[in-house]
């Protein structure tokens, strides 16, 4: 007989909920004390005949909720997931099986490519991206960072105003072992802007760290536009938002994938998930 599932869980384990402006994991009260360390997370172990006190290793979950607690997923995001996204829509399916597959595929520790998604506003590619987090720390144990490329410059903007620098925020998403950047592009296009993206991408790329990353803006070589759309409907391309030599090392470090579809948002007036 099938055992019902929690109902504040679905059988994860987890219970995700908006918290202020991020959303926050708690391990589900179905979830009973581990037998083997009646809940004291701590197991007397014996190696080469010497006993010592190890961690249990149910605490590999509350580790990995820690690690989700500090990704900074968006709160309007806590609930998005490859299963809570919408794929009955026109054309998603290919950016859903690509997204889908290289999360499940990811092996830790391996130099690998990322993925930049991109596509028109209300496509899924924020859902997508945080579904890719969400499985990489919980089903991985990777550490990610998610930070939204508009609130990252307001960040660097208060902490240069507060007479902090600029350049211990970017070194610790720097060494990240997977920094994912929404909107990336995004923003008024300033010398400090290009400048600062030029940094991170930079770092990341000596680093041979791997990048994932949402953009309204296409693949392409540089237009020579200044505003979004020219007069004949022509758009501005992901290399004129970061510029050539940025666009050329994330063209090295992810593969671009093409998240297509219905615009969700105006449909339904809600966003996925």
């Amino acid at each position: 007989m099938n055992e019902q599932l929690c109902s504040q869980c679905k059988g994860s384990s987890i219970v995700v909920r908006p918290k202020g402006n991020v959303a926050i994991a708690t391990l589900c009260t179905c979830v009973p004390d581990c037998e083997r360390c009646r809940g004291t997370g701590k197991v007397l172990v014996t190696s080469d005949g010497t006993e010592r006190i190890a961690r249990c290793r149910c605490q590999m979950l509350p580790d990995r909720i820690q690690m989700f607690n500090k990704a900074g997923i968006p709160a309007r995001h806590a609930h998005a997931s490859f299963e809570s996204f919408n794929k009955d829509l026109n054309d998603t399916m290919p950016g859903f099986l690509s997204t889908y597959k290289w999360s499940h595929g990811y092996r830790a520790g391996e130099p690998v490519r990322g993925l930049v998604l991109h596509g028109e506003v209300g496509r899924g590619k924020t859902h997508l991206l945080v579904a890719m987090v969400r499985q990489l720390i919980m089903e991985h144990g990777v550490q990610v960072r998610f930070v939204e490329f508009s609130h990252l410059l307001a960040e660097l903007k208060r902490g240069f105003e507060e007479g902090r620098g600029q350049g211990g925020l970017l070194a610790h998403l720097a060494e990240m072992e997977i920094l994912a950047i929404d909107e990336l592009g995004k923003g008024r296009n300033t010398e400090w802007e290009r400048t600062i993206v030029d940094e991170l991408v930079s770092q990341r790329y000596n680093g041979m760290k791997t990048l994932l990353a949402t953009t309204n803006f296409g693949p392409g070589g540089s237009t020579g536009l200044e505003g979004n759309l020219s007069i004949d409907g022509s758009k501005q391309t992901l290399s004129d938002r970061v510029g050539p030599r940025v666009y050329s090392r994330l063209t090295e470090m992810a593969e671009f994938v093409d998240v297509a579809g219905q615009d969700f948002r105006a449909n339904q007036g809600r966003g996925r998930g």
